[in-house]
């Protein structure tokens, strides 16, 4: 080969270098990445076996005078004469067992408990100076010391998503949590959960904007700019791949909110949309297809039982209440077998709470869905019923691998109850969360109690 080759094909494996140097510099902005990682810690806790309890494994089945075992923190086994060595034995006899119940749709931490309108006007649950407020994160405004996360806990509670406010069309990021004590929210993330992102449909966006002589002011009017906004992220997020490949020198100017979109069309952040009429979901549905996004579930849902086919194909889940409607017009076509018609549908369906109140009841919730569906001919016995509270909304939360069943190697997150949960005489007994008990109601401590229930003992020691 003549000289002048050689330096022809060195100067072309060094410049393939080079670009292959610069191509590994620029790493990808990773849209979904969190700065604000999780601190969370386990309780100290102690290898467990509960035997002679009613298991609902929150997968479909029941286990009649059964054994759940713990160790290190999981669920290592179930059945019957399971393996009694370096265990505390605990007797649920007459009692009943089930996975710790996971709220979906909770706003705990930003409109808080108690319930007064100092705390409606000082609430952060949402930020309202624009009808895209994607840039923001709800775990930035969560008060950890609010008493809503300690009486969920002493319902059963183990698992819940911090959703922001429904005025908004975007209304931001999403956080999930274990209520447990703790000083500031990072210490109750749950380790390695993805984020959410809320958005909204119908009536309050074009009610509240449209007040202050903004858009949107109709429904048309939400979609256009739902769909603007996700034109504006396809390009935002084509420039940074662009960019990422070297076909362009400089990356895109960083943008919150094109971020937490661009995630979205990525897949990386999960969709949970506030929506009641069966058009809006079908409207909804049909721009997520256009742009090549998955909606996750529609929260309130009222009218899903009129689109449970729609809702199946697209794989979108229905998160809803038992009995709640005519507070405003888009829920007046709201009725109580709503959940069980969409189960006997095939649908994924679950119940929300959207209150600290409602999120203390879940399993009753489920229970009065339940017999609404009883009573039009759709009985959902309980091992199928758990999954409403369980399996299914961890699964929402893509977490279906890791909490919502009682199976080998998921977290040891469990309730022990005193009699069925569906009934209004069930309490949680005991809740373990990742195998720690957190909860005894034979043994409360002051470990389960947020600062703001202690009070102040001193109080009463001057006139």
């Amino acid at each position: 080969m003549k000289l002048t080759a050689w330096r022809w094909l060195l100067t072309a494996l060094l410049s393939l270098c080079a670009c292959a140097s610069a191509s590994a510099a620029r790493q990808p902005v990773p849209f979904a990445l969190d700065p604000y990682p999780s601190t969370y810690r386990p309780a100290p806790r102690t290898d467990t076996l509960i035997v002679n309890a009613t298991i609902l494994d929150g997968a479909g089945a029941r286990i009649d005078n059964g054994e759940l075992l713990i160790r290190d923190g999981r669920i290592v086994a179930l059945g019957q004469g399971l393996d009694r060595n370096g265990v505390i034995v605990i007797d649920a006899k007459g009692r009943w067992v089930t996975p710790g119940i996971i709220d979906v749709h909770s706003h705990n931490g930003t409109y808080s408990m108690p319930q007064t309108e100092l705390d409606v006007v000082a609430s952060d649950v949402s930020e309202i100076s624009d009808p895209n407020v994607a840039d923001t994160w709800i775990e930035h405004a969560v008060n950890a010391q609010d008493a809503a996360f300690s009486a969920a806990l002493r319902s059963g509670v183990t698992t819940l998503q911090v959703l922001p406010g429904s005025t908004p069309i975007f209304a931001g990021r999403s956080v999930v949590l274990k209520p447990i004590r703790a000083s500031d929210v990072q210490a109750m993330k749950f380790p390695g959960a993805r984020q959410g992102l809320k958005m909204s449909c119908g009536e309050n966006a074009k009610s509240y904007f449209s007040e202050k002589d903004r858009a949107p002011n109709s429904r048309q009017g939400e979609i256009a700019i739902v769909r603007e906004a996700f034109l504006r992220a396809q390009e935002y997020r084509d420039g940074w791949r662009d960019y990422e490949k070297g076909k362009r020198k400089e990356p895109p100017q960083r943008d919150l909110k094109l971020d937490t979109l661009a995630a979205v069309l990525d897949g990386d952040i999960q969709v949970h949309m506030h929506c009641y009429r069966a058009g809006d979901m079908s409207v909804m549905l049909d721009v997520a297809k256009e742009f090549g996004f998955h909606i996750a579930a529609f929260h309130h849902a009222a009218e899903a039982y009129k689109i449970a086919p729609q809702l199946k194909a697209a794989g979108t889940c229905a998160a809803v209440w038992s009995d709640w409607w005519g507070f405003k017009m888009e829920i007046l076509d709201a009725i109580r077998a709503n959940a069980a018609m969409l189960e006997a549908a095939g649908d994924c369906v679950m119940m929300h709470s959207d209150s600290p109140v409602v999120g203390q009841r879940l399993n009753i919730e489920a229970a009065k869905a339940a017999a609404a569906g009883r009573r039009v001919g759709l009985d959902v016995p309980p091992q199928r019923l758990i999954r409403w509270v369980t399996s299914t909304p961890a699964k929402v939360l893509g977490l279906g691998e890791r909490i919502g069943t009682l199976a080998p190697g998921f977290n040891a997150d469990v309730v022990i109850w005193s009699a069925s949960p569906f009934s209004i005489y069930g309490k949680a007994d005991q809740v373990f969360i990742d195998g720690a008990l957190v909860y005894d109601r034979a043994a409360p401590n002051q470990d389960t109690l947020a600062d703001f229930e202690l009070g102040r003992p001193e109080a009463g020691e001057h006139p």
